[in-house]
């Protein structure tokens, strides 16, 4: 194996672990969910609804089901809700939510980048 194929290896097994370690919140979590999460966990002080949703390409539907689930909420199964975000009014504009990490979630955020960067 050369160094290039060592490398990539490495990064994929860093990669699973940080999947394996969300699975473990809730095995059945869609990718959108998990790129809505990592958005929110990118920015310093979180973000509107209307950043997250035009950086994702979301429709407002599927943001809407994806930060519900990242909140305390889930739509099928209340006890689902990972409590990673939480949504507040935004006040500049009352028709858009304030998306910010809880503890738990900023927690999660630290975990991660330690997997993924040592």
């Amino acid at each position: 194996m050369d160094a290039v194929n060592i490398g990539t290896r490495s990064d994929m097994l860093r990669l699973l672990g940080v999947i394996e370690t969300l699975r473990v919140l809730d095995v059945e979590m869609p990718a959108q969910v998990i790129s809505c999460f990592l958005f929110v966990a990118s920015r310093d002080d979180g973000c509107t609804t209307a950043e997250l949703q035009s950086e994702l390409g979301l429709t407002a539907a599927s943001m809407s089901r994806c930060t519900t689930w990242l909140t305390g909420q889930h739509r099928s199964n209340p006890a689902r809700g990972l409590n990673l975000i939480t949504k507040e009014v935004y006040q500049p504009n009352k028709r858009l939510r304030y998306l910010r990490l809880t503890q738990q979630g900023r927690n999660l955020a630290k975990q991660l980048s330690t997997q993924l960067n040592g």
